[in-house]
C-alpha cells in the first residue's frame, strides 16, 4: 500500500508579519518607548518639537524592537521548553533563524539611522549600547551565568528616559539618572515575582534565576528590600527640586501599594499572589511616569 506524505503548508505573508511583530515584544517596546517620552518631555520646558520627539521614538522603538527580536533568537532553544515561552514564533520554528536575524538587523539599522541622521550620534550610539547590553550582554551571557542577571542586565532596560532625555538636549544630566535608578531599582522586584510564579520553568532549562538558585524565601526578602529601595530612590526627584507634589504624592502611594503586594508575598501562600505582583509592578511604573509628566505640565502652568 502506497502511503503518500503530506507537506507542511507554507506560512502565508500576513503570518509571518504577525510573527515579525510578535518578536519584537511589543507591549515591552510601548513601555520603553513612554519612559523614553518622558525623559524627552522633563529635557526641557513646555512640550517637545513634536516632529523631532515622534523621530526619537521610532528610533528608540526600532532598536528597542531589534533587541526583542534578537533576544527571541538567542533563547529559542530554552524558550521551547519553557510554558510561558514555547509558542513564540521562533522556537516553534514559524520564523526561521535566518528571517529572524535579517529582519533585527534591518530593525537595527533603521533605528540608529534616524537617530543618527534626525536626532543626535550620541543618541544613536547609546541607543545602539543599551541594545548590546540587552540582547548579548545579558541575554547571551549574565542570564546564563548568575542570579544577579536581571540586576546588572537590567540597566539596558531603565537607559530609555536618558534617551529620550539626550534626544532632546544632545547632553547627559543628571536628572536623566534619576529616571534610570527608578526603572532600575524597579526591574529587580517585578522580574523576580515572575521568576517565583514560573521557578518551575527556569528550572528546567537551568537558567540560574534567584529563586532557583537562593530559593523562594530569600528571593521573597529581597523583593521587599528592593521595594524599599525603590521607595527611597522615588524621592529622589522630588528632593532635588526636579518634581512637585503631584509626582510625590502620586509615587509614594503607588510605593505604599508595591511594599503591601511585596509583604503579601513573603508572608502568605496564595498561588497567585507572586503574579498578581507582576501585573500590579506593570502598572505602577506606567502610572509613575505618567505623573511625573502631569507633575512637569502643573509646575510650568503655576
Amino acid at each position: 500500500m502506497q502511503v503518500s506524505s503530506v507537506s507542511k503548508p507554507r506560512q502565508s505573508l500576513l503570518g509571518l508579519l504577525k510573527d515579525l511583530y510578535e518578536i519584537t515584544k511589543p507591549k515591552v517596546v510601548f513601555m520603553l518607548v513612554i519612559t523614553a517620552i518622558v525623559g524627552m518631555v522633563l529635557a526641557q520646558e513646555g512640550w517637545p518639537n513634536g516632529e523631532r520627539l515622534i523621530i526619537a521614538s521610532l528610533g528608540i522603538g526600532l532598536l528597542s524592537a531589534a533587541a526583542a527580536a534578537m533576544n527571541h533568537i538567542v533563547d529559542q532553544k530554552i524558550d521551547a521548553k519553557m510554558a510561558r515561552t514555547y509558542n513564540r514564533p521562533i522556537a516553534k520554528g514559524r520564523v526561521t533563524n535566518e528571517q529572524a536575524v535579517g529582519f533585527a538587523f534591518l530593525l537595527a539599522g533603521l533605528g540608529f539611522g534616524l537617530l543618527y541622521a534626525w536626532i543626535n550620534p550620541l543618541t544613536a550610539w547609546l541607543t545602539l549600547a543599551s541594545l548590546f547590553g540587552y540582547a548579548v550582554v545579558y541575554t547571551l551571557f549574565l542570564k546564563r551565568m548568575t542570579p544577579q542577571n536581571i540586576v546588572i542586565g537590567g540597566l539596558a532596560g531603565a537607559m530609555p528616559p536618558l534617551l529620550g532625555w539626550v534626544a532632546m538636549t544632545g547632553e547627559l544630566h543628571p536628572f536623566s539618572l534619576l529616571l534610570v535608578m527608578i526603572i532600575f531599582t524597579w526591574t529587580p522586584p517585578h522580574f523576580w515575582a515572575l521568576a517565583i510564579h514560573r521557578r518551575d520553568d527556569y528550572a528546567r532549562v537551568n537558567i540560574p534565576m534567584l529563586p532557583v538558585t537562593h530559593g523562594l524565601s530569600f528571593t521573597k526578602n529581597a523583593i521587599v528590600l528592593y521595594t524599599v529601595l525603590l521607595t527611597l530612590v522615588c524621592f529622589l526627584p522630588y528632593l532635588v527640586a526636579m518634581t512637585g507634589l503631584i509626582y510625590l504624592v502620586s509615587s509614594t502611594i503607588l510605593n505604599v501599594i508595591f511594599l503591601h503586594y511585596a509583604w503579601r508575598l513573603k508572608t502568605t501562600e496564595s498561588p497567585t499572589i507572586a503574579m498578581d505582583t507582576f501585573k500590579f509592578s506593570i502598572w505602577h511604573l506606567l502610572v509613575i511616569f505618567v505623573a511625573l509628566l502631569v507633575d512637569h505640565f502643573y509646575l510650568i502652568r503655576w
